[in-house]
């Protein structure tokens, strides 16, 4: 990892009190970055990073747009701009399709993509005259086909996933550095739920600096770890007719 890279970055991180999440402020702050932390509760934000001259706690709440307002100003008053959004904010309830409860539906879609919808909306006004950044989406792995008991979490982060690549085609000729992440497994409240195995688990730690890893290239995927997700990957250029059967038979479900 380049250290030079990081060194003083202005970092808003969304999401960050667990999980990649967390693990990815102390990773930032131990480079060199100012590193904003932004989640519900402001005593878990407290227990990532405490707070000093290059460490904002600015809890707020992904779905509510003004509590995201609230803590972009700060950022803007602190620090005079902004040079990296990473979007990690994530809910997952595991379910299969004959338990479809359609307000869990709506309240993981709306975490897990409308609120990267806000956070943009509140970051994006004025940030290319301020001088343009770079913008990091957290999806996931099951992003990229439809996967059981991945019923509510799949569909909303593809379509953070389509946003990204929408994002790339406009905003990176005005000098925006737009990437998405799929990770595979990581140890996290969220993955503890399932109750089945999960190959390759990665720690938090392990996901972040693989994060880092990723953010400083120019690629716009970032994927980890490589052993399952670049398997993964090749199932997207399956047909239809091969990848049921074959999902069926890997996941026994």
């Amino acid at each position: 990892m380049n250290r030079d890279f990081w060194r003083d970055k202005r970092c808003w991180l969304i999401g960050a009190s667990s999980g990649i999440g967390a693990a990815t402020a102390q990773a930032l702050h131990a480079a060199g970055a100012r590193v904003a932390l932004s989640a519900r509760h402001s005593e878990k934000l407290a227990a990532v990073l405490p707070a000093d001259q290059r460490t904002l706690l600015l809890p707020a709440d992904v779905q509510d747009g003004e509590s995201l307002m609230q803590a972009h100003a700060q950022i803007l008053q602190q620090w005079q701009g902004l040079d990296l959004l990473v979007y990690l904010a994530g809910a997952y309830t595991p379910a299969r399709s004959w338990d479809l409860n359609l307000q869990t539906a709506e309240d993981i879609l709306d975490v897990n993509y409308r609120g990267a919808l806000r956070a943009l909306a509140t970051a994006l006004p004025g940030w290319e005259q301020r001088g343009a950044g770079q913008i990091v989406l957290v999806s996931s792995i099951a992003a990229l086909r439809g996967l059981p008991q991945s019923l509510y979490y799949g569909p909303s982060k593809a379509a953070l996933t389509h946003l990204a690549e929408v994002l790339r085609i406009d905003l990176e000729p005005r000098g925006f550095h737009v990437q998405v992440v799929h990770p595979g497994f990581v140890a996290t409240p969220l993955t503890a739920q399932n109750e089945f195995s999960m190959p390759h688990l990665l720690q938090p730690s392990e996901a972040a600096q693989a994060l880092l890893r990723g953010m400083q290239s120019k690629r716009f995927a970032i994927e980890f770890p490589p052993a399952f997700t670049r398997r993964f990957s090749l199932l997207r250029c399956l047909p239809y007719r091969w990848y049921f059967p074959l999902i069926r038979r890997a996941t026994k479900m």
